[in-house]
This record gives structure tokens, sequence and C-alpha cells, in this order.
């Protein structure tokens, strides 16, 4: 009979992948709480009017990518697609609009969830770290966000990353542009792939983010949002490069970055690696100003961005960075025969305890089958309780590095491992 597999789009994060999860997950969390971000987790699923009013009807996430279901009460629900839409629900749910603006808020590891093709970095469960700050206007809380970014790039270890950036302008200024674009593409109709003509009739933004051969060329001639600016656009666009080269951060303006969900307004952003391909962005951003009002909510500017978690680790093994080696426990107890078991088993409780990461065989074995089930585990120390030692009020204690072996009082055993295990605090320390 065959053996149940992982749905396609998904995998199962094994315990040697997860020196490199963590150390996305941690350096991630510090940035962002160095920032004065506060955490915030939403559930998996949604309403699905949440994302259907947030992304836009005619967004390919609507129209392709969703996992909807009904629950048994008829109610239609969405397994959550991206994480900004719950975030801002959150915020207006809980009354955050009435404590003092920006609200920074932040989430690591968020799974996400799309039905697309699945390629390298494009899964169908994926995993987010991101922030969302909800009730300023200022450009200068889009440097913010940008930097934090780029700052958890940087601690990473990842190197020549190239921070791409655009406006796409507001309602206002937005729809003169959206007029020139589609007049541009209509002289280029039959140079076109099929998506981008019923974009064209849908979301017209969307031709610029095509990343099929054939249509490059039409992107390349066709004209630039950050001409048709407005007033109050062209202002805040202005600022933001004056903010990002006050800080020393180099970027690069993309004429085609338009991101993709129908709520982001004037600023967009993303980080490209120095290998740029169809699915090379590590993760961007935006400003949203009228996301909140399109949920009910009282007017409230936002901007955040997502990293997805699975292709930051691309990127960290495609530049040869390395997460620090993960120790298994301090000490391995090997004790000799079933009538020292018990004792064995509240030494290894009594250091467990104390905060000292201990491991023990579940059956008695000999010690020379134990040794190098110790070393296997990533243990310093074996421990070594057996009749005699018991009998003795000691323990035998070996250096699996350098094969040395000494005895001790079993009572000083706890002081002589802590002084080798840096952290342990020594209040935890049973009397």
């Amino acid at each position: 009979m065959d053996t149940f597999q992982t749905p396609k789009g998904t995998y199962d994060i094994l315990p040697e992948d997860w020196p490199c999860w963590r150390l996305v997950l941690t350096t991630a969390e510090a940035v962002m709480r160095r920032y004065g971000y506060r955490r915030i987790d939403t559930p998996m699923f949604e309403a699905t009017e949440l994302f259907a009013r947030t992304s836009g009807e005619a967004s390919d996430i609507v129209t392709k990518e969703m996992y909807t279901f009904p629950d048994k009460a008829g109610r239609s629900l969405t397994l959550r697609p991206e994480s900004t839409a719950p975030v801002v629900r959150a915020y207006l749910q809980h009354g955050m609009h009435r404590l003092p603006q920006p609200v920074r808020l932040y989430y690591v590891g968020a799974p996400n969830f799309r039905y697309d093709e699945v390629q390298t970095g494009r899964l169908r469960q994926f995993h987010v770290c991101g922030v969302e700050a909800l009730g300023e206007e200022s450009p200068a809380v889009d440097a913010e966000v940008i930097a934090l970014l780029g700052d958890i790039y940087t601690e990473l270890g990842l190197a020549d990353l190239t921070l791409a950036i655009n406006s796409i302008g507001c309602p206002l200024c937005r729809p003169a542009y959206v007029a020139r674009l589609v007049a541009y593409y209509c002289d280029h109709t039959d140079e076109i792939c099929d998506d981008d003509r019923r974009r064209l009739q849908t979301n017209p933004l969307r031709v610029l983010d095509c990343k099929q051969p054939q249509c490059q060329a039409v992107i390349a001639g066709a004209p630039h949002i950050i001409d048709d600016l407005g007033p109050e656009c062209r202002t805040h666009w202005d600022e933001l490069l004056h903010l990002l080269a006050v800080q020393g951060i180099p970027y690069t303006i993309s004429h085609r970055l338009v991101r993709g969900l129908d709520y982001y307004t004037k600023t967009a952003f993303e980080f490209w690696p120095p290998r740029a391909g169809a699915q090379s962005t590590i993760g961007g951003g935006g400003r949203y100003d009228g996301l909140a009002e399109a949920l009910g909510g009282p007017p409230t500017p936002g901007v955040g961005f997502g990293t997805g978690v699975e292709r930051i680790i691309l990127n960290l093994r495609d530049q040869g960075v390395q997460p620090p080696p993960e120790g298994g426990p301090l000490a391995y107890v090997a004790y000799l025969a079933d009538a020292v078991r018990d004792e064995a088993f509240r030494l290894l409780a009594r250091l467990r305890s104390a905060g000292i990461g201990a491991s023990a065989p579940a059956t008695t074995r000999r010690l020379r089958d134990q040794l190098p089930r110790a070393e296997a585990m990533g243990a310093r120390y074996a421990v070594i309780v057996g009749p005699d030692e018991v009998a003795a009020g000691q323990v035998a204690v070996r250096d699996l590095a350098t094969r040395e072996q000494v005895a001790m009082p079993a009572d000083d055993l706890l002081g002589w491992l802590k002084e080798r295990a840096p952290g342990i605090d020594e209040s935890t320390v049973p009397c």
C-alpha cells in the first residue's frame, strides 16, 4: 500500500531544517522588537469577504489562488492568502485606532496559503514575517519599515541585495496614469499575452508585473506612473527618497513595480537578490492608506512589508550563509543496570529542572552502546550511573570530546555542569 505524502506545494520542516528556520525567525523578531514593534497573530482563516474586498475582486489572488470553503453553518471562509488585511481587521476590531498612533505590529512565521503553480520559492503553503505600521501617513514611516526589512537581511548575512522602489500614486492621481497605460497597451494588444489582455479590462496596473517573455519589450516602453503623480503623492515620494538617502540606504527606481494587491497606494518596494529571476523577490511591501476604510473603519493610513521565510532560506543557502550550530544536551545520563534506573531518572529530572539540557536511554544498555548514542545526540558529557557509583554516592563524568573521565560526589554534579553551561540561572537550581 502506498504511504501518504505531503500535499503538492507543502512540505515538512524536519529537525535538520530547524537551525536555519530558527535563525530567520529569531533574527526577524529581534530586529522588529528593536524598532518598537509588538507581536500580533491572527487566525489562519477569515471571512472570504475580508480578502475579496481588500485584495480586489479581479485580483489573481481572489480569482485564482484562494483556498475558500463553507463551514458547517454555510459561512464562506478562506485560508489566509496574505497577512495585512487580517492585521488591519484586528486593529479595527480591538479598538487599536483609539491608541496613540502609529500602532506598530509584527508577525513571524505566519503560514499563508495560495493555490498557485509550484515553483522554487513559490509554494501553496508558505510562511511570512512582516510588520504593519498603522495610523501615520508620514513618509518617515515608509522609510522606517524599509530600513527595518533591510536590517533583517543584513543581520542574517545576506549581501548584495537591491532595494527597488516605486510610487503607484493614489485614487486621485492614478486614474490619469491608468488611462495612459491602457491607451499605450491598446496599440500593442497583438504583442502581449492573453492574461495581460484580461488584466487590461480588470486590473490594468498588473500588466507591468507580467513575467511572460513576449510582454517584456512592451513593458519596457510603457509610460511611468511617477510622471503622473499629483502634488500630495509627489511630495510624499520626494520626501521618501530624501529620507532613504539620509539613512544611507541605496535604492533603484523600478517603474514596473506595482505589487500584487489592489490596496497599495503611493510607496511600493521590494528587495531583490543578486541573481534576479521571475521568483527572486525576497520580500516587499508598501503603503495602503485606504485599506481600513475598505473594511468599514475610519480613514487610517498604513504601511508594512511581508517577507517569505522560505525565500530567505533559499537565498541564505545560495549565498553560503550557515546557521550557528545547535548543540545537543549538555549531559547524557548513562545508567548501567535496571537496579539504578530510578536513581538515574531522579538525577535526570534534577538536571532538567536546573535548566541543564540532559537526556538518557529509555532502556538499560551496555555503556559501549550508550556512548556512541550520546555523541550522536551532540552531548558533551556522559554522566555514568552504575551500582558502584550509587553505592558510593558518586557519578563518573566522561568528557566525550577529550575522553577524560573524572569521579565526583553526585551532589557536586549540578555545580560542576553549571560552570560549563553559561546562561544557567542559579536561582533555578533546586536545593
